[in-house]
């Protein structure tokens, strides 16, 4: 579960980055452009953290090896529908 604690500290990560960013264009730090390409590279990489996470779960409550679990493309997470 070592894997799990450091996936979720990378979140956990990618979420201040985030909330930098916000801070950024709103003291005008960087512009709006700037502020959409950044944020569109961390909400990808955080939607593959999470699905490597509900892999590594899952594996985990079916018996399987969560280490067996892989980040997949961010195009195939992206296009997941709930």
């Amino acid at each position: 579960m070592e894997q799990d604690q450091q996936i979720l500290a990378r979140i956990t990560e990618m979420v201040e980055d985030e909330r930098k960013l916000r801070e950024s264009l709103a003291s005008g730090e960087i512009d709006g452009a700037t502020e959409q390409q950044r944020l569109g590279v961390l909400e990808r990489e955080l939607d593959q953290c999470w699905d490597l996470l509900r892999q590594r779960r899952a594996k985990v409550e079916f018996g399987e090896n969560p280490d067996d679990a892989q980040v997949r493309p961010s195009s195939q997470v992206e296009g997941y529908q709930g």
